[in-house]
């Protein structure tokens, strides 16, 4: 069951694939912004998928994320997020990512339950 509090880790490593310069998002080898989101993303959507019914799962429809420092390539990267909101299939996380030193980035990300049959059965409709 989905409660209000439930929370997510995850870590990875900053490769030079997860780069701005390899992202298109900017032109230096430092952790990208995208890369993070992704993360960010990624955390809150394990952290709840337990708790959902079989064939359901949830989309990402809004973030809200500030990128507050530059991570160079190799460094180790956790990121940490908390369902802070539950309105019907609406589900807010407040989500951080954080290096060895400081607070990387943080904000809001928002996923909406679907049932993951119906919602790929709409997509293919837009061929």
């Amino acid at each position: 069951m989905l409660t209000i509090g439930i929370k997510g880790s995850q870590i990875e490593i900053v490769t030079v694939e997860k780069a701005a310069s390899a992202l298109g998002s900017g032109g230096l080898n430092v952790y990208g912004t995208p890369a993070m989101i992704a993360l960010m993303e990624g955390t809150a959507l394990n952290s709840v998928q337990p708790f959902l019914e079989p064939g359901m799962t949830t989309v990402g429809t809004l973030v809200n994320i500030q990128h507050k420092a530059a991570v160079p390539i190799g460094s180790t990267v956790t990121c940490e997020s908390e369902l802070i909101e539950i309105d019907r299939k609406k589900l807010v996380f407040h989500v951080s990512v954080f290096d060895e030193n400081v607070e990387v980035g943080s904000g809001l990300h928002e996923r909406f339950i679907v049932n993951i049959e119906r919602f790929l059965s709409k997509v293919q409709q837009k061929k």
